[in-house]
C-alpha cells in the first residue's frame, strides 16, 4: 500500500506536466482552430533558452524561468500567429494547410534549435527546488506539490476566463463561426493572439518542467511532448477539466504499472514497452475508440491541399522538372565509390516520398506515420532475406508493409483532416516504440543486397542502378494511377467525397486501395534505404525526425507532384553531404513550409504562378473570408 501511494505521487509529478501540455493544446485549438503540432518543438526551444540563460549566462533561476514563460513564449506565440497563421486565415486556407503549416513551424524550430545547440544531450537545471518532506514512511517532493498547484491554478483561471465572461463569449463565437463573429464586431485578431500566447506559455512550462528529468536533446524532449497529444484527444479537443484529469490519471497509471512484473518472453519485453509508452497506447486507443473529435469550423471536412488550390503546373514545366530530376539522379553513376555511397540514399528516400504523394496528393489523406511503413518494409526484408532470396524478401517486405497499410486504412475510411493525421501519427509512434525499438525483433539482423538473374548487385554502381530502376517503376505506377480510370476515381473522391459517393464510387474501397499502394511503395523505399547502409537502423524511421519531416517536405514541394518529391529527396541528401549534418535540410524545409500561406499548394506551385496576374478576391487582403466569398459570388 505504501509503495502504491509513493508511486502515485511520482506519477502525479509527470501527470501534472502532461496535463499542462494537454491544456495548452486544447486552449490553442479552441481559440484559433489550429491544432499546434509544433507544441513540442516550442517546448524544447524554450527549454534550451532556459538552459542557456541559467547554465551558460549565470542568470538566476528566479529571473530566467519567468522571463522564458511570461515574456519570451507569449511573444513567440503572437509573432508566429501574425507572421504565419494570419496569412492563412486571410486567404481562407483549409484546416489541412494550417495543420501542415504547424508541421513546418515544428521543422523550422527543431532545425533552429539543432543549429544553435547541436544534437548533444544536455542536463537541464530544475526550475523548482526539490526538497523532500517525510510523512511517516511516505515521502513528498516539493516540486510535485508546486506542479500540482500550477495545474490547478491554470485550469481554474482558464475555466473562469472562458466561462460566462466577455472573453469567453468572444472565444466561443470565434470557435463556432469565425466569419460571423468577425461580422458581429468580435476582435478575431485579439482572440487568436491571446490563444497563441497562452498556448505557447503553457508549452514553455511543459518544456521547463520535463527537461530536468530527461536528457535535453532536440528530438527527445520534442517526442515526449508530442506523446501528450493523448490528453487533448481524450478530452475530445474541448474540455479543460477532462484534459486535467486525463493527464493526472495517465501519469499515475504509468507509475503504477511498474509494480507489474512478468519474466516470460516476449511478454516481459512487451510489458516494459507498455510501461514506458502508456501515453502512446492511450493516444492510439483514444483515436480508434472515439467516434469523432469536436473539431471546430470545417476542420473535419474534406478539403484537398494539392497544387490545384494554387496554380496547376503546366505540362512543359512538368517535363522540365522531371528532366532536372533525371539528370540529378543519373549523375552519381559517374562518381567515385565513396561519393556514390553517400548518394545512394536519394532513390530509396525518393520512393518513400513519392508514396506520400500517392496517399496525400492523390488520395487527399494526411499521413504522419509513413516512416512506420518504410521501416516495416526494411525490417521484414531483413528478416526474410536470412532464409529466402533477397528479391523474394524484398517483395515480402513490401507486401507486409502493404498489409499494415490496409489495417491503417480502415480507420481512415471515416476520418479526415486532423482526426486522420493524429491517427496515422499514433500508428507510426506505436510501430516505432513496440517494433523498431524491440531488441527481440531487431537484434542480430544482417542486410544484404539482392542478386538479379545471377548478377550480384552488391557493387555500389550496380546497386545504385537497381535503385534507379525501382524508382522509375514507382514513378510509372504513380503516373498510371493518376491517368487511368482508377486514378480519375481517386481524384474525384479527393476533390469531392460527397459527389463521388453520389456517383456510385465505393469510397471505402478506394481508401483502402490508396493506403495499400502507398504503404507497399513506402516498404520498397524503406528496404532500399536499409540496403544502402547494409543495416536496419531504427532511428532512420523515427516518427519525429523522419515521418513528420518527410511529410512536410512533400507538401512544400507540392503534395501532388511526384517530381517535387524526387527533388525533395535530393535536397535532403545534398544538404547532408554539403554540411555533414543529417538535419541540415530542416531549416530550408521548415521556412518554406511556414510560407504556405503565401504559396498555396507548395513552393513549386507558387513559383509557377509567379509573375501571373492575381485575381482581385485573392489580392484584396483587407477583406474578411466572408467578404471575399461574397465578392467571388458576384
Amino acid at each position: 500500500m505504501l509503495l502504491t501511494l509513493q508511486l502515485a505521487l511520482a506519477g502525479l509529478a509527470f501527470g501534472s506536466v502532461a496535463a499542462l501540455s494537454g491544456i495548452g493544446l486544447v486552449v490553442t485549438y479552441r481559440a484559433t482552430g489550429v491544432f499546434n503540432l509544433a507544441h513540442g518543438a516550442v517546448a524544447t526551444l524554450i527549454a534550451y533558452v532556459h538552459w542557456e540563460l541559467v547554465v551558460r549566462q549565470d542568470v538566476p533561476e528566479a529571473v530566467a524561468a519567468p522571463l522564458c514563460v511570461l515574456v519570451l513564449a507569449p511573444v513567440l506565440g503572437v509573432l508566429g500567429y501574425r507572421a504565419v497563421f494570419r496569412p492563412l486565415q486571410e486567404r481562407d486556407a483549409s484546416p489541412a494547410e494550417a495543420l501542415v503549416t504547424t508541421l513546418g513551424l515544428f521543422v523550422l524550430v527543431v532545425g533552429f534549435t539543432t543549429v544553435l545547440w547541436g544534437n548533444g544531450a544536455k542536463r537541464a537545471p530544475a526550475v523548482f527546488p526539490t526538497a523532500r518532506w517525510d510523512l511517516g514512511e511516505l515521502t513528498i517532493r516539493s516540486d510535485t506539490v508546486v506542479q500540482l498547484a500550477v495545474v490547478g491554478l491554470v485550469a481554474i483561471v482558464l475555466a473562469v476566463l472562458t466561462g460566462p465572461t466577455r472573453l469567453g463569449a468572444d472565444v466561443r463565437a470565434v470557435v463556432d463561426r469565425r466569419e460571423l463573429a468577425q461580422l458581429s464586431g468580435v476582435d478575431v485578431d485579439r482572440v487568436n493572439q491571446l490563444g497563441w500566447a497562452v498556448g505557447t506559455a503553457l508549452s514553455a512550462i511543459t518544456g521547463l518542467l520535463l527537461a530536468p528529468s530527461l536528457s535535453l536533446t532536440p528530438y527527445g524532449l520534442t517526442l515526449v511532448v508530442l506523446e501528450t497529444f493523448a490528453i487533448p484527444v481524450l478530452a475530445r479537443l474541448s474540455s479543460l477539466g477532462v484534459a486535467t484529469v486525463a493527464g493526472l490519471g495517465l501519469g499515475v497509471a504509468q507509475a503504477e504499472l511498474t509494480q507489474v512484473h512478468v519474466t516470460q518472453e516476449p511478454f516481459a519485453t512487451a510489458l516494459q514497452a507498455l510501461q514506458s509508452n502508456l501515453l502512446v497506447v492511450a493516444l492510439l486507443a483514444g483515436l480508434l475508440l472515439l467516434p469523432s473529435l469536436r473539431e471546430v469550423g470545417d476542420a473535419g471536412k474534406a478539403r484537398s491541399f494539392s497544387s490545384r488550390r494554387g496554380r496547376r503546373t503546366s505540362p512543359r514545366r512538368s517535363v522540365v522538372l522531371y528532366a532536372i530530376a533525371a539528370v540529378m539522379l543519373a549523375s552519381p553513376l559517374g562518381y567515385p565509390a565513396e561519393q556514390l555511397r553517400q548518394a545512394q540514399a536519394v532513390p530509396g528516400l525518393a520512393v518513400v516520398l513519392v508514396s506520400i504523394v500517392v496517399l496525400t496528393g492523390y488520395g487527399g489523406r494526411i499521413s504522419l506515420g509513413h516512416a512506420g511503413f518504410a521501416g516495416l518494409g526494411a525490417l521484414f526484408f531483413a528478416k526474410l532475406s536470412s532464409g529466402a532470396p533477397e528479391l523474394v524478401a524484398l517483395v515480402g517486405g513490401m507486401l507486409a508493409a502493404g498489409a499494415i497499410g490496409v489495417l491503417t486504412g480502415y480507420p481512415a475510411i471515416r476520418r479526415r483532416g486532423l482526426f486522420l493525421a493524429l491517427t496515422t501519427f499514433a500508428v507510426g509512434v506505436t510501430v516505432s516504440r513496440f517494433v523498431f525499438e524491440s531488441p527481440t525483433l531487431t537484434s542480430g539482423i544482417d542486410v544484404h543486397r539482392p542478386s538479379l538473374f545471377g548478377l550480384s548487385l552488391a557493387g555500389d554502381h550496380t546497386f545504385y542502378a537497381f535503385e534507379l530502376a525501382c524508382l522509375v517503376v514507382a514513378l510509372l505506377v504513380v503516373r498510371n494511377l493518376r491517368s487511368g480510370p482508377l486514378g480519375r476515381a481517386l481524384l474525384a473522391a479527393r476533390d469531392s467525397e460527397p459527389g463521388a459517393r453520389a456517383s456510385g464510387l465505393d469510397i471505402g474501397r478506394i481508401t483502402l486501395f490508396t493506403f495499400a499502394v502507398s504503404a507497399v511503395m513506402a516498404g520498397l523505399g524503406g528496404a532500399l534505404l536499409a540496403q544502402t547502409t547494409l543495416s536496419f537502423e531504427s532511428h532512420a524511421f523515427d516518427p519525429v525526425s523522419s515521418s513528420l519531416v518527410w511529410f512536410t517536405a512533400v507538401v512544400v514541394f507540392g503534395a501532388d507532384s511526384a517530381a517535387g518529391a524526387v527533388l525533395a529527396s535530393g535536397l535532403f541528401v545534398a544538404m547532408q553531404l554539403v554540411t555533414g549534418s543529417s538535419d541540415a535540410a530542416l531549416l530550408p524545409i521548415g521556412l518554406l513550409a511556414v510560407l504556405l500561406g503565401r504559396f498555396p499548394g507548395g513552393v513549386l506551385a507558387g513559383l509557377g504562378a509567379a509573375g501571373r496576374p492575381v485575381s482581385a478576391p485573392v489580392a484584396d487582403r483587407r477583406l474578411s473570408p466572408t467578404g471575399r466569398a461574397l465578392v467571388r459570388q458576384q
